[in-house]
């Protein structure tokens, strides 16, 4: 490793922090919670494309880096290298396999490590979750933290961080539990968190 690289690394996430606090504090939010530093992360609800904006300025106040999955799409022109900056990794939804499987060996690894899903998969919505964040967590043995934002209450935060216990139907009471009274900036595209795969899943 480079002599002062360290020096650098740590200088960089200390001017992220400040960053994101005195933008939190300008638009008059707030963070809560921890994290730990290795975790699938769940982001919700997402119905804007402000919830990136806030979930970044919330990694940056704590000073950790989430390995995002994002649409290849949005990789084109100039907010390209900005989404590398802040750890977005591409991902091509017709061949998914080999971004999952890089990600899947990062996670091995000692080093912190906390990888983004949106699981509603959209802004609008829809009629079920992605469940790859639930089976990420299963074969790699990382809890899943629960991260949201709260329009009313202007607070953006980490929620609970549990393994999955081999019950999905369990797993998901818990998560529809927990979002249950968190509102987003766009309340009627929040979709009920729910897997197609569910057991006996509620309807929306």
């Amino acid at each position: 490793m480079p002599e002062g690289y360290g020096r650098a690394v740590t200088r960089r996430f200390l001017l992220r922090r400040t960053v994101a606090r005195l933008a939190l504090r300008a638009a008059r939010w707030r963070t809560v919670g921890t994290v730990p530093p290795r975790s699938v992360l769940v982001g919700a609800p997402h119905t804007s494309n402000w919830d990136w904006v806030l979930t970044m300025l919330l990694a940056w106040d704590h000073r950790i880096r989430i390995r995002l999955l994002v649409k290849q799409e949005l990789f084109v022109g100039p907010l390209g290298p900005l989404l590398r900056a802040t750890g977005a990794v591409e991902l091509d939804r017709r061949n998914p396999g080999a971004t999952i499987r890089a990600l899947l060996a990062e996670a091995e690894g000692g080093d912190p490590f906390v990888l983004g899903i949106a699981a509603e998969g959209t802004r609008g919505k829809a009629e079920y979750w992605k469940s790859g964040f639930h089976r990420i967590a299963r074969q790699t043995g990382l809890p899943i933290t629960l991260a949201f934002l709260d329009v009313p209450s202007r607070t953006v935060g980490w929620g609970p961080t549990f393994h999955p216990s081999g019950d999905v139907r369990a797993d998901m009471d818990r998560i529809r539990d927990f979002y249950a009274d968190k509102t987003g900036f766009r309340p009627e595209s929040f979709t009920t968190p729910r897997l197609r795969d569910e057991p006996s899943a509620p309807p929306s």
